[in-house]
C-alpha cells in the first residue's frame, strides 16, 4: 500500500511511495505528530539520481523489519534535497560538524522542534567496515531519546551553536586588491594535478568554477600556465570516461584521479557550468576538440533533457536495471558484433582492452586512450579514416544503446539549474553561431518567464504542469542571469526588464540590512531552526555569488550605483575566506575579477538585421572577453539600458562602442578595429587596476 509520498510530484519522493516505511513529506503534519507523540524525527534526504540512496532504500527502507522499527520509534520524513536545498543545507551543516564529512543519502535524527542531535550519511543493513548497521543505529538512538533525554538535548544544543554564524553581521574587509587574485592563482597552481588535470585526487570533481577563474586570470595577466591548466583539464575530462563518448554530456565526478570511471549520474547543473566554460575556452583557444565536446553537450541537453514545453530536466540516474553504469558500458564482443570491420580502429581509439577484460566490472567504459595520430598509427589507418570510423561507429552505438533499458530521468524542472543551463546554452549559441541553440535558449527562457516567475518572484520546482515551492536566492539570481544571457543573444530588451524585476524582488525579500548580506531563503519563507546563509560555491554557485554576479551585470547595463554598492560590499565581506579557501569560492572569484578590473562594456548600435551589424556582433561573439557586458539595438535617445544611450551611428553605419568605467574608445564600424579594441580593453583594464 502506498504511503503519503504518493501524493508528491518529486521523482525522488515517488521512488519511496511504496516503501513499508510510514514516510511523511516535510511539513506541519509530520512535525506536529512528532510533538504530540513525543517521538524523535528520522529525516532522510537524497535525490533521484543518487546511487547510494538507491542502495540504502533497497537494503533498509524496503525491508519490513527495518520499516517496523522506524514506524514504531520515529516520525519518518523524506526530503528531496534538490527541491528543498534550505533543509538540506541546514542539516548538512550538522552532519559535517558531527562526522567531518557529508553526502547523500543523509540520515539525521531530530528533536520534535527540528533540532538535530545525531546523524550520518549511508548506514549499511549489517555491521560493515566499522560502521554499525542501520537497525543498531535506530535502536540506539531510540533508546537514548527515551532513557537519556538530557544528553540528547545537550547534543542538540551544542549543534545549534553552529548556526549562530548565519545571523552574524557581515563586515567589509576593506577594498579588494588585485594581489588577492594573484595569491589565489598561486595557491591553485600548487594544487593543480599536472599529470591528470583538475585538482586533488579521487574522487575527482570538475571544479568548473575554479577553471573559469583561471581562464579569466590568464586573459588579464597573460599567464600562459593558467590557460594551460584550464585547457588541459577540460581535454582530460573530455577524453575520459566522465564524458559520455557516445551520447555527450558529463557525469558528476570520477571515482579515480584520471577521470576514467565516472559516478554515472548526469546532472543538469554540471553540464550547464561546463557548457559555458567550454564556449569561453573555445573563444580563447579555437580548439576543435573543445568546440566539438561543448556542442555535443548542448545537443545532448536538447535531445534527452528538454521537456516539450521548453524546461530542462534535472538528471539521469546512475543506475539502470539495478546496476550502476550498465547503460553506458560495453563488452568487446558487443563492439565487434555491432561495428564489424570498423571495430579494431574504434577499440584502439577508445581504449578497449584486448581479450575483453574491460576497465569496469568486466566491461568497457569508453575513453580516448591517446591522441588521434597515435591511435590511427596503432590501428594501421590514416587520421581521416580513423575520423570516419569514429563518426559512424558512434552513431551505430548510440542507436544500439538507445534500445537498452534507460536510466531513470528526474523530470522535475528546477529554476536555478535551468537558469544556469540557459546561460550556458545562450553563451554557446553566440560563440558557435548556432540558430538551433538560440531557439533552445529562447524557448527555455519563455517557459521560465511563463511558468516559474510570478510578480518578479521565482518559484523553485515545476513538474507535469504544477509549479510549487517558493524560490530561493539561487533561483532568483540564476534565472535573471539566464535572462540577461538571452538578451545578449537576441538584444530583445524585455529580457533585461524581466531580469531587473527579479533582481528588485531578490533584494526586497532576501537582503537583510541588519546583517548586511543575502540569505538563501526569503523573509516570508517557512521558519526553520535557522535561516540558512551558505556563501560557498559547492556543486553549484552559491546564491550569494550568483546574486553578486547579477548585480554587477545589471549595474553596468543600467548604470545603477546601488546595485554595484551591494555587490561590492558582499565581495569585500568575503575577501578573507576567498583568499584562504579559493576552491570554495570559484564563482565568487570571477565576480571579484569583474569588480576589480571593471566590466568591458560593448554597445552595438544600428539596424540589427544588416550584414554590417551582424559582422560586429560575430566579432564580439568569437572573442573571449572576461566580464563582458553586451548591449545592442537601433540608435535612439532614450533607453532603459543606459549603456546604449546617446550612441549615434558613425557615417550612417552600424557602430561599436567599447567602454570601461563609463569611458569609451573611439567608436568603430569595422570588425578588425573592433577586434583590436576588445583585445586592448582587457590589457588596459589589467593595467589600470594593477
Amino acid at each position: 500500500m502506498a504511503n503519503r509520498l504518493a501524493e508528491e510530484t518529486s521523482p525522488y519522493l515517488l521512488q519511496h511511495a511504496e516503501n513499508p516505511v510510514d514516510w511523511y513529506p516535510w511539513g506541519a503534519e509530520a512535525l506536529e505528530r512528532a510533538k504530540q507523540e513525543d517521538k524523535p524525527i528520522l529525516l532522510s534526504i537524497g535525490y533521484a539520481a543518487c546511487h547510494w540512496c538507491h542502495v540504502m532504500a533497497h537494503e533498509s527502507f524496503e525491508d519490513d523489519e527495518t520499516a517496523r522499527l522506524m514506524n514504531d520509534r520515529f516520525v519518518n520524513i523524506k526530503v528531496d534535497r534538490e527541491e528543498r536545498p534550505d533543509i538540506d543545507g541546514i542539516y548538512m551543516q550538522a552532519v559535517q560538524a558531527m562526522t567531518g564529512h557529508g553526502g547523500w543519502p543523509m540520515t539525521m535524527f531530530l528533536l520534535p522542534d527540528g533540532s538535530p542531535f545525531y546523524g550520518g550519511t549511508y548506514f549499511p543493513p549489517d555491521d560493515r567496515h566499522g560502521i554499525p548497521s542501520f537497525r543498531k543505529i535506530l535502536q540506539a538512538v531510540s533508546d537514548a531519546y527515551a532513557e537519556r533525554r538530557d544528553g540528547v538535548a545537550q547534543s542538540a544544543e551544542q549543534l545549534r551553536q553552529i548556526y549562530e554564524t548565519n545571523l552574524a553581521r557581515s563586515r567589509s574587509g576593506g577594498r579588494l586588491a588585485r594581489e588577492v587574485l594573484d595569491t589565489v592563482y598561486r595557491s591553485l597552481a600548487q594544487r593543480y594535478d599536472a599529470k591528470n588535470g583538475g585538482f586533488g585526487g579521487a574522487p575527482k570533481f570538475p571544479a568548473t568554477m575554479v577553471l573559469d577563474f583561471l581562464l579569466r586570470y590568464w586573459k588579464r595577466t597573460d599567464t600562459n600556465d593558467a590557460l594551460e591548466m584550464v585547457a588541459a583539464s577540460f581535454r582530460k575530462m573530455a577524453r575520459g570516461g566522465i564524458y559520455d563518448q557516445i551520447g555527450g554530456g558529463f557525469a558528476r565526478y570520477s571515482v579515480d584521479e584520471k577521470w576514467l570511471v565516472p559516478h554515472f549520474e548526469k546532472m543538469l547543473y554540471d553540464n550547464a557550468l561546463l557548457t559555458r566554460l567550454g564556449a569561453h575556452l573555445w573563444q580563447a583557444t579555437r580548439d576543435d576538440e573543445i568546440r566539438r565536446v561543448t556542442i555535443e553537450t548542448v545537443e545532448w541537453i536538447s535531445r534527452e533533457m528538454t521537456a516539450p514545453e521548453g524546461g530542462f530536466y534535472s538528471s539521469l540516474d546512475a543506475d539502470s536495471e539495478g546496476h550502476e553504469g550498465k547503460f553506458y558500458v560495453w563488452s568487446e564482443e558487443e563492439l565487434d558484433s555491432l561495428l564489424g570491420a570498423d571495430s579494431r580502429a574504434f577499440k584502439t581509439y577508445y581504449g578497449v582492452t584486448p581479450g575483453g577484460g574491460g576497465n569496469f566490472e568486466g566491461k568497457n567504459i569508453l575513453f580516448v586512450s591517446s591522441d588521434r595520430s597515435a591511435a590511427a598509427a596503432r590501428a594501421g589507418v590514416d587520421n581521416e579514416t580513423l575520423d570516419a570510423v569514429v563518426s559512424r561507429s558512434r552513431r551505430i552505438l548510440y542507436d544500439a544503446r538507445a534500445r537498452r533499458v534507460w536510466p531513470g530521468r528526474d523530470e522535475k524542472i528546477l529554476a536555478s539549474w535551468n537558469g544556469l543551463m540557459l546561460r550556458g546554452v545562450a553563451t554557446a549559441a553566440r560563440a558557435f553561431d548556432r540558430d538551433d541553440f538560440a531557439r533552445l535558449a529562447i524557448r527555455n527562457a519563455e517557459f521560465l518567464a511563463r511558468e516559474m516567475v510570478r510578480d518578479g518572484r521565482v518559484l523553485r520546482s515545476h513538474k507535469e504542469g504544477v509549479t510549487r515551492i517558493s524560490g530561493f536566492l539561487d533561483d532568483h539570481a540564476a534565472v535573471a542571469l539566464g535572462f540577461i544571457a538571452v538578451y545578449e543573444l537576441t538584444f530583445d530588451e524585455q529580457w533585461v526588464n524581466r531580469a531587473r524585476e527579479i533582481t528588485d524582488a531578490m533584494i526586497e525579500w532576501f537582503w537583510d540590512d541588519e546583517v548586511g548580506a543575502f540569505y538563501d531563503t526569503a523573509r516570508d519563507a517557512e521558519q526553520l531552526i535557522t535561516r540558512p546563509r551558505d556563501v560557498t560555491d559547492n556543486a553549484t554557485p552559491s546564491g550569494t555569488s550568483l546574486a553578486v554576479d547579477l548585480l554587477l551585470h545589471l549595474a553596468e547595463l543600467r548604470h545603477d550605483s546601488e546595485y554595484r554598492r551591494r555587490a561590492t560590499f558582499a565581495l569585500e565581506s568575503l575577501a578573507e575566506p576567498m583568499l584562504r579557501f579559493p576552491t570554495a569560492f570559484g564563482h565568487l572569484l570571477g565576480c571579484a575579477d569583474m569588480d576589480l578590473y571593471g566590466a568591458i562594456e560593448v554597445g552595438l548600435v544600428g539596424e540589427m538585421s544588416s550584414a554590417n551589424f551582424k559582422a560586429l556582433e560575430r566579432t564580439v561573439a568569437e572573442r573571449y572577453v572576461p566580464s563582458l557586458v553586451l548591449a545592442g539595438g537601433p540608435p535612439r535617445a532614450h533607453w532603459t539600458i543606459k549603456l546604449l544611450e546617446d550612441r549615434p551611428l558613425v557615417d550612417g553605419k552600424p557602430t561599436a562602442y567599447v567602454c570601461r568605467g563609463y569611458a569609451c574608445d573611439k567608436p568603430v564600424t569595422d570588425s578588425e578595429a573592433l577586434s583590436d579594441q576588445l583585445e586592448n580593453a582587457v590589457r588596459v583594464a589589467a593595467t589600470t587596476h594593477s
